[in-house]
């Protein structure tokens, strides 16, 4: 009967979606991490925090994303709703990030207008190593401002972030001009690709028809070779967007930051022009579909949202791919180590501590407790598995006497002091931890 209720419960127990994943708290370390850095560096900056929904209309990814994309063609988790709307989770930050600018009159502030977030995305596609239906990403994106600095100070910024995290990358760039480059361009590419079209995987050849920029994109081992040798739209730019994409490399080599050409760059989306750029881990350590963040100019998306130009530019960091590498450099990552933990013993200690331990945050100190455990053994336990430096405890008797036991973990040395003076007396200790530790 046992075993048939066993069997029963497994065969009703609910799962993850494929292609979903839960963080789990040994993971979110890492996901903290990048994140703390990327906010931080991008404040340093002049980025400010947006939220925007992660529930869109479908015709703001259509608009922008573009109907040739595999994005909206093929990935989007699109329905109806209980309004007759048609809707979409977003599968992308910039649309949402561009209506915001636009709707809010975004466009009347003192421009450039610099934000960012971090949030889920979604996407209907293969599962695989590093891709998921739902992933994180941080964003950021200047609007409002033409000028080839921006599209440099992005990549400085995003080499910034990848530097403190201590993880080695390569960045490849590239220019796809504006509109008038490419209605010269386009057709030199068609005539290339045309003339390969019994070689094309049969992505490429609806992308002939749809983009053919897109086929510049193709990870297909059998588009690969002849793609190399396609004609470069860096050829074709013309005088204005030349010059753009010359002082943007310009502003990198007075940076030093390393970099290479990369002419089939061209990013998954409709909408980018001029400057498109990618990150990757370095060369040998770098598997397929491997890139880590990229990002470009998009000057013509605001428009087809509201009607009215803004240039702009942007891009976002895959953080679930960065984590990957996070852990490879760093496998032992912990978060700020736990210097009190705060043991009771009694039900009317249990009380006192609920405040002390509330004092102990306000007063900064990294606390950690288990006032649900009986016993000292077991609470002692828990502190050394926090890896606490020490460990105070209130008991009856301490309470009588207005006092609190410290206990040093390492050492298992134990004072006691004064109920009042705990934390000028932690401080203390600690202070005179941190100066040994230098020390030796």
């Amino acid at each position: 009967m046992n075993l048939e209720k066993n069997i029963k419960g497994k065969i009703n127990a609910c799962h993850l979606l494929k292609g979903f994943k839960d963080i789990l708290p040994e993971e979110a370390v890492y996901f903290d991490k990048i994140v703390t850095v990327g906010e931080r560096i991008a404040k340093h900056y002049g980025f400010k925090k947006i939220l925007t929904p992660v529930l869109e209309e479908t015709r703001l990814y259509r608009r922008t994303t573009g109907d040739g994309s595999d994005i909206v063609q093929k990935e989007m988790f699109s329905f109806t709703d209980l309004g007759g709307d048609q809707v979409s989770l977003r599968p992308e930050f910039t649309p949402g990030f561009a209506r915001a600018y636009s709707e809010h009159g975004m466009i009347n502030l003192p421009q450039p207008v610099k934000l960012y977030s971090v949030g889920p995305l979604f996407r209907y596609e293969k599962p695989q190593t590093g891709r998921f239906r739902q992933f994180w990403q941080l964003n950021l994106e200047t609007l409002g401002e033409k000028n080839s600095i921006v599209d440099a100070q992005l990549i400085i910024l995003a080499n910034q972030i990848f530097k403190e995290l201590d993880i080695g990358i390569d960045i490849f760039i590239n220019s796809i001009g504006c509109h008038t480059c490419r209605k010269q361009y386009l057709p030199i590419l068609t005539r290339y690709l045309r003339s390969k079209k019994n070689i094309l995987c049969e992505n490429c050849l609806e992308r002939i028809k749809v983009n053919p920029l897109r086929v510049l994109d193709c990870k297909e081992e059998q588009c690969q070779e002849f793609l190399d040798q396609a004609p470069q739209i860096i050829d074709h730019l013309c005088e204005e967007c030349q010059q753009h994409f010359t002082q943007v490399v310009e502003y990198l080599d007075t940076t030093e930051i390393a970099y290479e050409l990369n002419p089939r760059l061209v990013r998954g989306l409709d909408y980018y022009t001029r400057t498109t750029f990618e990150i990757f881990p370095k060369a040998e350590e770098r598997g397929r579909q491997s890139a880590l963040a990229g990002g470009g100019r998009y000057d013509d998306l605001l428009e087809n949202i509201s009607g009215r130009a803004a240039p702009a530019a942007g891009f976002a960091i895959g953080i679930e791919r960065v984590m990957a590498k996070l852990k490879e450099k760093q496998p032992d990552l912990k978060t700020n180590k736990i210097e009190v933990f705060v043991a009771q013993l009694g039900v009317e200690a249990r009380k006192r501590c609920l405040k002390i331990y509330e004092n102990l945050i306000q007063d900064g100190f990294n606390v950690a407790e288990s006032f649900s455990k009986e016993g000292l053994g077991n609470q002692l336990e828990a502190a050394n598995k926090a890896g606490a430096s020490f460990t105070i405890i209130l008991g009856q008797k301490e309470l009588l006497e207005k006092t609190i036991i410290i206990r040093d973990m390492e050492s298992g040395v134990q004072e006691i002091v004064d109920l009042e003076k705990i934390s000028l007396e932690l401080k203390k200790r600690l202070e005179k931890q941190k100066i040994i530790s230098q020390q030796s």
